[in-house]
C-alpha cells in the first residue's frame, strides 16, 4: 500500500514552560520523538521538525501555529501529525503511533 510521508512538527522552546520544569526540553522530546518513532517504524520514511515558537521558519503555516501556542498558552512541546494537534505537554507514543499507523504505518 502507498503511503505518504506524514510531517511531524515538534512545536517548543528553548525555555520550558513554567508547567513543564520536570519534563524534558522540547528540543530533547523531539531528538526523542524521532528515535522512538524510527525504531517503531523502521525503514518507513517519516519528517520530523522542531520549530521554535519565538524563532519560527520563514513558512506561513508554521508561523502561524507558533504564534498559536504562545497566544493560547499551549503547554510545550506541542506535536503535531500533519495538521493534527497529538500532544501538549509530556506526548503519549501510544496516541503518536495510533496516529501514524492512520496514516498506513505498520510497527514492525
Amino acid at each position: 500500500m502507498e503511503r505518504k510521508e506524514v510531517e511531524i512538527s515538534v512545536y517548543g522552546a528553548e525555555q520550558l514552560c513554567a508547567s513543564c520544569v520536570n519534563l524534558p526540553s522540547a528540543r530533547d522530546t523531539y531528538e526523542w520523538l524521532e528515535a522512538a518513532i524510527s525504531r517503531k517504524f523502521p525503514g518507513q520514511s517519516f519528517k520530523i521538525t522542531y520549530v521554535d515558537i519565538f524563532d519560527p521558519p520563514g513558512e506561513q503555516a508554521k508561523k502561524n501555529f507558533a504564534e498559536r501556542v504562545i497566544k493560547e498558552d499551549m503547554v510545550y512541546p506541542v506535536v503535531l501529525i500533519e495538521d493534527k494537534i497529538v500532544a501538549e505537554g509530556n506526548p503519549r507514543l501510544k496516541v503518536i503511533f495510533s496516529e501514524m499507523e492512520k496514516y498506513g504505518y505498520r510497527a514492525e
